[in-house]
């Protein structure tokens, strides 16, 4: 994978701003260069320099130096580098910054892990810090070897962003501990997304011991970086070119004396950690400031918007001035409305708003557009709003849209937070070209559609699910069933099961009997859905009959009922955890799923800790076997076996020992053979065929003609 020339001047930024951060007798990881004389990295790569444990949490002395060097800058000359202590955030495995517990042995992501190093002396001649940007896109990443040398960089693909970690799939290369720290760079944005923090080892392939199947590998996002460093001076942006002479011609126009720029140009580098001109500011290096770094124009808007409040009040109203200034802010910062502790300061309210979910939030503010990300919570989405403009002829931003709907919502559920939020949106209107009175009017007639909905909802009812797991006996005239309900109040359990082979009329009547008995207030409304193995997927349910008498006229589990034939849930979150345990299936192990991983939180580590497994056995208290296989189906696992009853060790070892060495399209018949002899022996209570249950996702499991869109499928 060799960089051939043009990579290499493509990624000059990249190669100017690398650093190699050094152990006793080798690097040990990478960091990234973020101003003349501040590295950012991973704490743990600090550690290993230092000769500590990796995750140990204390700060290091500040008498304690790391050696690190600028490769691709001057290779020979080593500087030292000494922990910011306010910039210290060892792993931990809480969200909580108060509990800085180490994360245990294979938790996967845990939090922290940031660090970040101020240089003895600037960095030497031809280093620059290097440009950020969030990680929206899916675009191909490189990450470097702490080395510096060209051959050993990888490629990968980012899965999926959510706080605090970017996972990504590895295209090319072999990921090792010393592209720890260092910077996930996007080729063609020519910026940084985030920081490499961590790896997942693919098992050998068999006959291959010494090849490894391609890793999954793991980046700190900007957001996360952020949200961690709250004191870190804004980052440097890939330099914006659009917009700039327009910019300075209304500089020009709002400021009017050099005193105005001089003292703007004070303040903005006062917020943004950086040396004032002094006698020398002027309109080109206030802009240039502005321009970049991250939000940095959001906090010249701020400050100027302030300057002209207290001595141009007028020029605020006057046609072509604020909003003209707004207007170019946008061309040069599409996506930044915000200055930075606005940003902040908005987010920490958000992060205890829990009335409204994300989607829903993006989906009503912005029906209209489509592609939209999935935001991971309110901060995401919000910084999604920010983006977009107003639809013509709509005063209100969309970003004020979001947060006025999340006020509306908070307030109507009893939250605490609303009138800090509202306090927010009524504050930051102005400078965003909103009237206040805008923000008023819109927030009341979003209350009103809000209790009228309300109100709608309470008269309601969701039409339930009834949800038949076949298991048919060749060829496809007997079948074992279980027969589950689900209601949009959070009932889902099974209702009904049939271990001994019936034919399809007597499936149709145990159907029938839940419709009326179960479901009785939406017989004819439910949704009636198959789960059948890949083998049987052309089974023709719809030809299946009840006569039933005169008055009802027959009973047809057909499309009159609106009959789906699938699996489980799968949503564009899980698909590619489904995908990449599809191509592993008959190689990977099988997971335990035991007592100790009823938290929601330890069964998704478990399952990211394992990202191959699609096989997974569930042995746990009956009431938390829905939780977890919540957790599985998620997380993209295609085979779910468990015990609605027993969850004792030995049938953990059991229910391992029946699915070990078994290919996975065998599974579903293996099943019904077990409670065949269940219901053969009746004088062995404690045989693990009884009440046994299985959740089966095979690969090719929805073809076309059978199976509706599977984005569309996301409940239960």
């Amino acid at each position: 994978m060799r960089p051939d020339v043009s990579s290499a001047l493509a990624d000059a930024p990249l190669h100017r701003a690398f650093v190699s951060v050094l152990g006793q007798f080798r690097p040990v990881g990478a960091g990234v260069l973020i101003a003349p004389r501040l590295v950012l990295t991973c704490a743990h790569v600090v550690n290993s320099a230092l000769g500590r444990d990796r995750f140990d949490t204390l700060l290091p002395p500040r008498d304690q130096t790391v050696p690190v060097r600028l490769p691709h800058v001057d290779r020979e000359r080593r500087l030292a580098g000494r922990v910011l202590p306010e910039m210290w955030r060892p792993p931990r495995s809480r969200s909580e910054a108060g509990h800085p517990a180490p994360p245990p042995a294979g938790m996967l992501p845990y939090y922290g892990d940031l660090a970040v190093l101020e240089l003895d002396t600037e960095a030497p001649p031809g280093a620059e810090p290097a440009p950020f940007l969030p990680q929206r896109d899916s675009n191909e990443v490189v990450a470097q070897w702490a080395s510096g040398h060209a051959l050993p960089t990888l490629r990968a693909i980012p899965r999926v962003s959510a706080h605090p970690w970017i996972a990504l799939d590895v295209l090319g290369g072999t990921v090792a501990d010393g592209f720890s720290g260092g910077p996930l760079w996007d080729r063609e944005r020519q910026a940084v997304v985030g920081l490499v923090v961590a790896a997942h080892e693919a098992a050998p392939q068999p006959g291959h011991d010494h090849h490894r199947l391609p890793a999954a590998m793991y980046a700190i996002s900007l957001s996360s970086i952020e949200a961690e460093l709250p004191g870190l001076p804004p980052v440097a942006v890939p330099a914006a070119g659009r917009g700039r002479q327009q910019l300075l011609a209304m500089l020009e126009q709002l400021l009017t004396s050099r005193q105005a720029v001089r003292e703007c140009e004070e303040r903005l580098a006062a917020q943004l950690g950086r040396r004032p001109a002094g006698p020398a500011a002027d309109v080109e290096r206030l802009a240039g400031m502005a321009m970049g770094v991250r939000r940095g124009v959001p906090e010249l808007l701020d400050i100027v918007y302030e300057h002209l409040a207290e001595f141009r009040p007028s020029s605020l109203t006057e046609v072509g001035g604020w909003e003209g200034m707004l207007r170019i802010a946008r061309l040069v910062s599409p996506r930044e409305r915000l200055s930075l502790q606005r940003r902040r300061n908005l987010n920490a309210l958000l992060a205890q708003c829990d009335a409204i979910d994300p989607t829903t939030l993006l989906r009503t503010v912005l029906p209209y557009a489509e592609g939209l990300p999935t935001p991971v919570d309110l901060a995401d989405a919000t910084d999604i709003l920010e983006g977009y403009d107003p639809q013509p002829g709509q005063p209100m931003t969309p970003l004020l849209q979001g947060i006025v709907h999340i006020v509306v919502q908070e307030r109507a559920a009893g939250g605490d937070l609303a009138d800090d939020l509202d306090a927010w949106a009524r504050s930051a209107a102005p400078r965003l070209g909103v009237a206040r009175a805008a923000v008023d009017q819109f927030r009341a007639d979003a209350s009103v559609a809000h209790a009228a909905t309300a109100a709608a909802r309470r008269t309601e009812s969701v039409p339930p699910r009834v949800q038949v797991e076949l298991l048919p006996v060749a060829p496809g005239q007997l079948f074992t069933y279980q027969i589950w309900v689900w209601s949009g109040d959070g009932r889902h359990e099974v209702v009904l099961a049939q271990d001994t082979e019936v034919p399809s009329h007597q499936v149709v009547e145990a159907i029938r009997q839940v419709l009326n008995t179960e479901v009785q207030e939406h017989p004819e409304t439910a949704l009636v859905e198959f789960f059948v193995a890949p083998a049987w997927l052309r089974l023709d349910v719809d030809t299946w009959e009840f006569p039933g008498d005169a008055d009802d006229g027959g009973f047809y589990p057909g499309i009159t009922r609106r009959v789906v034939l699938r699996s489980s849930e799968r949503t564009r979150e899980t698909y590619a955890g489904w995908k990449r345990r599809s191509s592993a299936l008959p190689t990977a192990p099988r997971l335990l799923l035991d007592e100790r991983c009823t938290d929601p939180a330890v069964a998704r580590a478990r399952l990211e800790v394992s990202p191959d497994a699609g096989i997974v056995v569930v042995c746990c208290d009956r009431q938390q076997q829905g939780r977890v296989l919540r957790q599985c189906i998620q997380a993209g696992v295609h085979t779910v076996l468990w015990h609605r009853e027993n969850h004792s060790g030995q049938l953990a070892t059991d229910l391992l020992a029946l699915v070990e060495g078994i290919d996975h399209t065998r599974i579903p018949e293996a099943v019904r053979l077990e409670r065949a002899k269940a219901k053969a022996d009746p004088d062995c209570p404690t045989h693990h065929g009884r009440w046994l249950s299985l959740l089966h996702d095979g690969p090719d499991h929805r073809p076309p003609p059978l199976a509706p869109d599977p984005w569309a499928l996301t409940q239960p």
